[in-house]
């Protein structure tokens, strides 16, 4: 379980990263770059900062080497305005989260597409035979129930 306060203390970084990457960093490295979450640990020492690039891998190389470039401007900046005595720690981590929602997302469409084909294909199929072969039908036999009651 993460305690209130670490929660609000990561909740504040993500947003001082964020301003300070629209704002004051301007690495023309930098990509259009979204924070996506941050997670800091119990102690508050260590913080890892999660984000996404638009674009291809080579744009994603480059925003993270500026990231890594700007990241004791940043991290003063974190500091600056938590006013905590230990500022933590940043480490930037490229968020792989869009990328499995997309392929999950062609998975599932696939899936979408062979559930339809198959439903096609049975829509005018018939039974082979009689609907239940299985189904006898009962005989009621009135000799026999005339002869146990005689009895």
């Amino acid at each position: 379980m993460v305690s209130p306060r670490v929660r609000r203390v990561a909740d504040r970084i993500q947003v001082v990263v964020a301003e300070m990457l629209e704002r004051r960093v301007k690495d023309p490295r930098l990509g259009f770059i979204t924070v996506t979450d941050v997670r800091v640990t119990g102690d508050t020492q260590n913080a890892s900062v999660f984000y996404t690039v638009m674009g291809e891998d080579d744009q994603l190389a480059s925003t993270a080497a500026a990231l890594e470039s700007a990241k004791g401007l940043i991290r003063s900046e974190v500091g600056k305005q938590l006013g905590m005595r230990h500022v933590p720690s940043l480490e930037f981590i490229h968020d792989a989260l869009p990328e499995s929602a997309r392929h999950l997302d062609d998975l599932l469409a696939k899936a979408r597409e062979s559930d339809a084909a198959v439903a096609a294909s049975a829509a005018g199929a018939v039974h082979a035979g009689e609907a239940d072969p299985y189904k006898k039908p009962r005989v009621d036999d009135e000799d026999d129930t005339e002869v146990d009651a005689g009895e």
